[in-house]
This record gives C-alpha cells, structure tokens and sequence, in this order.
C-alpha cells in the first residue's frame, strides 16, 4: 500500500486487490487503501474515504452536508444526489430585509443558512445499492479516528484559523476548535468523542443513528437555539435521489456527470461539445485561441446556468441544453477575434432578460474496473460555523447556494434567477461535478471542490487528459483559468499565461483577474493496458495511492 501527494501508478490484473484512490486528506486515502484491501469495492472505499474526511477534514468533510456520486459500475453509469434541502419552514424573502435588500451574512454564518443535511442517507443509500463489505466495517476506519485521535495538518490549522471570527461567534465551536482562543497546532492530536459516537450509532442504525433519535434532537436544539428554522423532522423526512446522469460523447470519449439539481455537468457538457465544434482539439498549446475559447464557451455556459435551479422549478433542461441545435447556436455565437461583452451574452430563449469556500472531493477505482467520484460539501469554510457539540459536526450553509436574492451575487459571486429561489424542500442549485469518462477498458474518475470554478477546473484536467493526451499528473498540476459570465472577467492563476498570451486576450477585449489557485482536483484511472494511476491535486494538497494487492 503507497501514499503520497503525486502520481501514482501500478501494474496488477485486475482480479487482484488493487485500486487507486485520490482523496484531499493522507489520513481519509489511507481508509481507502485499506478498505480495497481488505476486499472491499470503489463504492466501500468512497464511502469510507468520505466518512474519514467528515472527521479529518472538518471544514469541508461532513455529516451535516451533503453531496453527488456518480459511479461507473460493472460497465454501467449511475448518480446519486444526496444535495441538502431546504427546511420545510423556509421561504422565498427569508434572506431580505425588511425594505427588500438582501442579507447576505443571514444565509452564509448561523443555523439561519443551514439547509436539511443529505450526507448520512447518502452515504448509507451509496453503500447498500453497491457495497460489498458490511456496513459497519465500512464506518469504523472513520470512528477510530474521531475516538482515538488524528494529527492537525497544516491545511486544517489554516482553515480554522481563515475562520476563526466566525467559529468564535459560537462557544461550540470555539470550545472544540479555538481552546484557549487559538487553532489547534499543526502536529496535535486532535480527539473527537462526541462525533466518535454519533459515527457509532450511524454504524449500528444507518442514517437514523444521526437523522433520528439523540443526534438530530442536538441538531434541532443547536438550531432553533440560534434562530434557525431546521427541525428533527426535517432531518428524519430527508431522502436521497437516483437519477439518471448526464450522458454525451464528445472527443471520442463516453462521459457521465451529475444532472440538476447540480449544473456542473450540464456546464461540462456544453463546454466539451462547444468546444468540439470549434475546433479547439486540433489548436496548438501555444495558440491563444485555446484560451479565448474556453473564456467564450464557459461565458455562454454560466449564462445558462441562470435558469437552472431544483429539477422541479429548472426554467429548461440538460437536453434542451445540450441538443445539437442548441450546441450550434451558442458555438456560432463565438468571434474567434473578439471577447462577446457578458451583458450581450443572451440566455436561453423566453428566459429572464474569493471568499473561502469547502468541499471536498475524492476518487476511487477498484481492481475490477469499477470507479466512484463523491463530492461532498458544507459550502463555506466549516458551513455555517455552528458545531452541534453533542453531535460533534458542524452544520452546513447550503441555503446561500439558493439565489437568496434574485440577481444579487452569492458567496461564490455567482448571480442567479427565480429557478433557484428559496423555496420549502427544494434542492438549491450546485457547480459540483463528479465525473466519470470512458473508452473501451480505460476510464477516469474526477472532480473538485471550488464553488463556480469546480466545472471549468473539472473540464480543464479531462480536456488534457482526453483531447491533449498528457499523463493524469501533469493535466491535473497545469495551470487554470476560469469565467463564469458575471462578473465579466477571466480569472487566471499566476503561471497559467504567458506575456504573449495575457497580450492576445487583451487585444480580443477579456479583462483579467489574477488568483492564487483555482480548484484542487483528485483523479483516478484506470487503463486498458491494467494499470492505475491516482493523482492528488498539489493546489490542496491531498494524497493519492495504488494498491499492490495480492489475489482475492
């Protein structure tokens, strides 16, 4: 068993123990590791490496999130949507002011912003349609280390201190997470019982062990102690979804994504076919037409994504979306010479004329081909920074991905429509992308947490992987940029263009943003020729490893 933060790569046929796992976290890709081990399948070990993540990655790692899986299994596409709700007490203007101004700080810190979690029926749904190992032993690696201690990394150490103001707003928190008023040092073991026994009840009852009985009334009690609206018998009323994934070919390859209530797929879909329309394959690396392109087609997507919301409510769907004549329209659109303006950008027609944020995603493929790509999510930086201190987790701030106010930026600067107002037990729109591609016996597994930026993160890395040939390590290390329609700017990280290109951009009219790092992709492949590579994405970092196993 092999751990570390680069690519990695092993040679075993595939009836033996053996699998790739990339997670944000060593400790949470070590459960992974061992769980393919010991037997177990890509859905055994997700679901393992999410629950380690819940206690070792707190900020964004969680039992009072939620999340999407899509899975490749046994030659078949699958997505669960396991995407919080809305409490059934909420309502449309709950996040405005009295005069009709929003307020933001209402959806994004307090119980007020904390939508109904979907992770632990998620989870345990994931695991009884494709688990082979008993439950419990799936969520064990995850309760020895909430009860016997893991070591604070540098990344967490960070994390609670970017949030300290917030989590000191609530004794809970800063009890567990500021002692003595400071962040736990990088290098302490940190224990945490409560958790430890919420895990165990949740590995004794499945999701009533945290959504019933003494867990969800210390949810409810935290809550409505803090002026929220999330009940008992919301947590008790939650169900997660099958649906059917996102399907198109685009550059010779199969690829399934996450449909509404997440737009990442639908974006991803149209970036890919837009992209295959233009041309942009057949590009040399060092034409600034590459960068232009995806400046124009993620422009076009993030228009889109305005009318999207819950699947009920979604003013159109990924077909009309994603329909050919659609694909052909807003490719015509594109100058190859000039930058459209975003406000001249139309939508779809009869519609509607950094901040820290955490999720977490992992990828997992198992010795029989299987693979599982999980994104879960709290929002921002430890959700809502209330810690249900009997229950040991935090609570998530889900309702901002609503459009708490029509066409007011969100905490991800998104600006969104009516389709995803705040309504009771509606899904509130996401970006996240898990995402699976195939051809013939080689496939890949990815995504990223990055609010906006996880699409276009998720798109760049499989559009070098499918169209540009490169190794998983170096597409998931080369440098990124993003647009999201508003604001109308394209973002670059530091090293992703050269003078020539900052030069070419600026002359087609693109005004750019320079941040430091844009999304932390985790990817796992396996190739027809048996073998794997898992790659952990150094912007975070994480931890990826391959399994050399022996026979089942």
């Amino acid at each position: 068993m092999a751990c570390s933060p680069a690519d990695r790569r092993g040679t075993l046929p595939r009836s033996q123990v053996a699998g790739a796992v990339a997670s944000a976290e060593k400790a949470a890709t070590e459960v992974g590791l061992e769980v393919l081990g010991a037997g177990g399948g890509a859905v055994d070990a997700a679901v393992a490496v999410a629950l380690a993540l819940a206690v070792v990655q707190p900020q964004a790692g969680n039992l009072g999130g939620g999340g999407f899986a899509v899975v490749r299994w046994e030659g078949e596409a699958f997505a669960l949507d396991f995407r919080e709700t809305a409490p059934a007490a909420a309502h449309h203007d709950m996040f405005l002011a009295a005069d009709g101004s929003p307020r933001p700080e209402a959806s994004r810190t307090g119980a007020l912003a904390a939508g109904v979690p979907g992770s632990p029926s998620g989870l345990h749904e994931l695991h009884r349609r494709f688990g082979t190992l008993p439950w419990r032993r799936v969520v064990q690696p995850a309760i020895d280390l909430a009860r016997d201690g893991f070591v604070v990394t540098p990344r967490l150490h960070e994390a609670i201190d970017t949030a300290r103001s917030s989590l000191a707003r609530f004794e809970s928190s800063a009890r567990v997470w500021l002692p003595h008023g400071e962040p736990p040092r990088p290098g302490a073991v940190m224990r945490l019982p409560a958790l430890a026994a919420t895990l165990q009840a949740y590995a004794e009852k499945g999701p009533m062990g945290v959504t019933g009985g003494a867990a969800a009334a210390a949810v409810e009690r935290a809550v409505l102690a803090d002026g929220g609206i999330l009940t008992a018998a919301d947590l008790g009323a939650y169900r997660p979804v099958w649906r059917e994934p996102i399907r198109f070919t685009a550059h010779g390859w199969e690829i399934a994504s996450m449909p509404l209530p997440s737009s990442g797929g639908i974006i991803l879909g149209q970036t890919l076919l837009m992209l295959e329309r233009l041309g942009w394959g057949a590009l040399l690396a060092e034409d600034p037409r590459r960068e232009h392109f995806l400046a124009e087609v993620w422009r076009r997507a993030f228009a889109d994504r305005y009318l999207l919301g819950d699947p009920a409510t979604s003013r159109v769907d990924a077909d009309s979306l994603l329909a050919d004549d659609w694909m052909a329209r807003r490719a015509g659109e594109i100058d190859p010479e000039r930058a459209t303006p975003s406000e001249q950008v139309g939508r779809w027609p009869g519609g509607e004329t950094e901040i820290a944020g955490d999720t977490t995603h992992l990828s997992v493929a198992d010795g029989a081909g299987n693979v599982v790509a999980l994104t879960t999510t709290l929002n921002g930086l430890f959700g809502c920074a209330l810690l249900v201190e009997e229950a040991g987790f935090f609570l998530n701030n889900e309702m901002d991905d609503f459009a708490a106010a029509i066409d007011a930026p969100n905490l991800f600067d998104l600006v969104q429509g009516e389709a995803n107002a705040v309504r009771p037990g509606a899904r509130m729109l996401s970006s996240m992308t898990p995402t699976v591609a195939w051809r013939g016996d080689d496939v890949i597994a990815l995504g990223s947490p990055g609010g906006g930026k996880i699409p276009t993160a998720t798109a760049r890395v499989l559009l070098h992987l499918i169209v540009d040939g490169m190794p998983m390590s170096r597409a998931v290390a080369h440098p990124r940029t993003h647009h999201q329609w508003q604001p109308d700017e394209l973002w670059v990280e530091p090293d992703a263009l050269g003078d020539v290109h900052r030069s070419e951009l600026g002359r087609r009219g693109h005004r750019l943003r320079e941040v430091q790092s844009m999304g932390e992709v985790h990817g796992v492949r396996v190739l027809a020729d048996g073998t794997w590579e898992a790659v952990a994405d150094a912007r975070g970092p994480g931890a990826s490893g391959v399994l050399d196993g022996a026979p089942r």
